[in-house]
This record gives C-alpha cells, structure tokens and sequence, in this order.
C-alpha cells in the first residue's frame, strides 16, 4: 500500500529534520549546541507557573471550542496596548499559533488556491498549504540587503485569478526583518485592489530592536474584513509547550468557518491557556529583562559571526532568528556533518538548513538559520566550534 501523495509531497522540517543525528551525538557524550530552533532558555513567568500549582479543579474539562471567554476578554486588553482594537468574540483560542495558521488556510483557501509569501520564509507557512492543497508562490528576498522588502510590482507579478491571499510574518522568521510602515501600506494597497486576505503572524512583535514602529496588519485601514491575524504566547513568555495560540478576525464569516474546525478537534489545551492568562499579568519588569537580553544576544551573535572568514550575516530587526551565509556549497550537508562526524573539544553545533526556509530547493544552499536563544556564554563557544568546523569541513575538500 502507498501513502497519499500529500504526505509524499510534505517536506521535513529544517528545523527539526537533523534530530536523530544530534540525539545520536549527544549519547555519544558530544554537547550540541542547538541554534536550530527558537525555544527559549529563559524562565517562564512565576505568575504562569503558581497558575499551574493553583489550579486544582475536580474535573479537568473540555474547555470551550473557541477558548476560554476569561482568557480572551483579557487578551483584548492586550492587544489595546498595542492599538488593537478588539472584542473577545474576535479572538480564537487555538493550539498554537500553528493551528491557527492551518486553519486560516483551510477556511480560506481552496485546493489550488494560490498564497504569496516572501521567500525565504517559515518553513511550515509551506507544509501546512501543502497540507490544504493550496500552491505557494513566492517574492524573493536577498540576504545581502538584509531580506528587505522587493518593489510592490514584483508581488503583483505572482497575482493570478487563482491568488487568494498574502503571507507575511512581521518581525520576520526567519530573517529577523521588519516591515516598514510604507512596505505596510503596499501591501494594504494590493490586498485592497485585489481583494485577497492577508494573513499576518506577529507572534515577535515583543522583539523590535529599532526605532522602527511596529506596524499590525491589525492597524491597516480599509481592509478590516481582509486580515486574519495569527499569534502566539510561546515565545514571549517562554512557553512553546503549553501550545497555545489565537487566529483574530474582525471578519464574522472567516470566524464562523474557522469554528467548524475548532468544533471538529473538539478544544484547545485546558492547562496552556490557565498558563497563558495568567501570563497576560506578567510584570513589565520580566519583559523589559527579556528584551534587553535578546538584544545583548542579538548583538554578541552578529559581531562573532561576521567575524568568522567567509560568514555574512545581516543584523535582524526583530524576533531572535537569523539567516547566515557560510563558506560551503551545501549547508544540509554541512549541518548533518557536524552532528554525525565533527566534535570539537566534545562539542558541536545544530543549525536549520537554509534550503527549508525557501520555496525553490535550490535557494539558500550555502545559508543556515540560526536562533540567539542561548546564553551569551553558550553562543560564544558555540561560535569557537562553529569556526572549528567550517575550517575542518573546507580541508577536507567538501567545499565546491
């Protein structure tokens, strides 16, 4: 028997598909330094976890389809701070802003739907319409001006009668870019004038190292009805595993398409958004501390990489990712390498593939993505080893 042709055409996760090799390295007894993937290592907040320890009920419960009304009505006030103005019956409690992804596509996409995205991009963007049978296609980016958005014509020259839809990801994974309140406002103009939807993740927005305002598609006016936007308290409260998002919709009919969905997996996680409301109540001082040491991080990682003979990598804007260009001519290659037959001193490093983050396999192959989610410490024998490995990697030949 065959499995279907969607699950042939899934592709892996870059950010994950090395695993096996890093937990075979680690049995070894080698230290892996994981820049591969964005969980933090800062404590979650204290209020977040006493929540947990208090909460105690009888029955755990499902919990409402679209989530917790106590929940939402406090994630209004929220987004207000953020000029976001909402009622609780726009917001939807999912499973991760993952989920909230796949179900703003499969409400709103149909198979052979057409979405843009800038390229490269979060890889799942692409897993989960290849999961709904909608088509990517793609507005490149460059690494050498910092992935910074092309001229608004090269978005319209992707539009054709099957588009439905614009992707974009602001502050950026995996780039780290941040949109300009011009780039905004194109899009606005080309979401308006071919009236598609706009999906929108924020999930970074805590993360802006600019003066550079943060510019919500939420904040666009004329296309109200258009934005659906998708969020996330994993990374702002170092919470990835409670798996709790939200898909926010001003749009009545999306909401109620998007409900079906939500009825059909029945609730979104009772625990995860106990821990996510308390979480809206962390102290301001937490997340200035969080802020000043991604900062430092973003900083320290940047400097000691360009600093490596061969590397370039641009300054990200936002979030805690960047996208890195090495010295090699294959960079799966590469990070498999360094999990399977490299240790310096009895350690390695595990980085993303670039090739996952873009829609053309041939993209990105001598880039990697990285995340500063390590302590300056790590980072920086992390950077000592990674240094180590394209040394020994380029003596041996493997470089084209």
């Amino acid at each position: 028997m065959e499995i279907s042709q969607r699950a042939q055409n899934m592709p892996q996760s870059p950010i994950r598909k090395l695993a096996k090799y890093a937990d075979a390295a680690k049995l070894n007894g080698t230290k892996v330094y994981h820049l591969n993937i964005g969980q933090p290592d800062i404590a979650t907040p204290k209020c977040a976890l006493e929540a947990v320890q208090g909460f105690r009920p009888e029955v755990l419960d499902y919990s409402p389809s679209q989530g917790l009304k106590s929940l939402r009505t406090k994630m209004v006030s929220y987004y207000a701070n953020y000029g976001i103005d909402l009622s609780p019956d726009e917001i939807i409690i999912t499973s991760g802003g993952s989920e909230a992804i796949m179900f703003a596509y499969m409400a709103c996409l149909n198979p052979g739907d057409e979405i843009i995205v800038t390229d490269p991009s979060y890889a799942n963007y692409m897993a989960f319409a290849i999961s709904c049978g909608a088509v990517v296609k793609s507005v490149k980016t460059h690494i050498e001006d910092g992935f910074k958005l092309p001229p608004v014509e090269e978005f319209e020259k992707q539009i054709t009668d099957k588009t439905r839809a614009i992707l974009i990801c602001n502050p950026n994974n995996p780039t780290g870019y941040l949109y300009t309140k011009q780039e905004m406002r194109q899009i606005r103009d080309l979401v308006k004038k071919y009236d598609l939807y706009l999906f929108s993740d924020e999930v970074y927005r805590e993360f802006i190292y600019t003066k550079r305002p943060y510019i919500s598609a939420c904040h666009l006016e004329g296309i109200e009805e258009n934005v659906i936007l998708v969020d996330s308290v994993s990374k702002r409260y170092s919470e990835c595993g409670i798996r709790i998002g939200a898909l926010i919709t001003k749009n009545k009919q999306v909401r109620q398409a998007v409900m079906k969905f939500c009825q059909a997996r029945l609730s979104p996680p009772l625990f995860g958004q106990v821990v996510a409301e308390a979480s809206l109540s962390t102290p301001e001082e937490y997340m200035e501390e969080v802020y000043d040491e991604y900062l430092a991080r973003r900083n320290f990682l940047i400097d000691q990489l360009n600093q490596i003979p061969g590397v370039f990598a641009p300054t990200p804007m936002g979030a805690f990712y960047v996208m890195v260009k090495l010295p090699i001519d294959d960079a799966e290659k590469f990070c498999t390498w360094c999990l399977t037959d490299f240790s310096y001193e009895g350690q390695t490093v595990m980085m993303a593939p670039g090739t996952g983050f873009y829609t053309d396999p041939n993209e990105g192959r001598d880039q990697v993505r990285m995340a500063y989610v390590l302590k300056k410490e790590e980072l920086a024998k992390a950077m000592v080893v990674l240094r180590k490995a394209l040394e020994e990697y380029n003596e041996l030949g493997k470089k084209i």
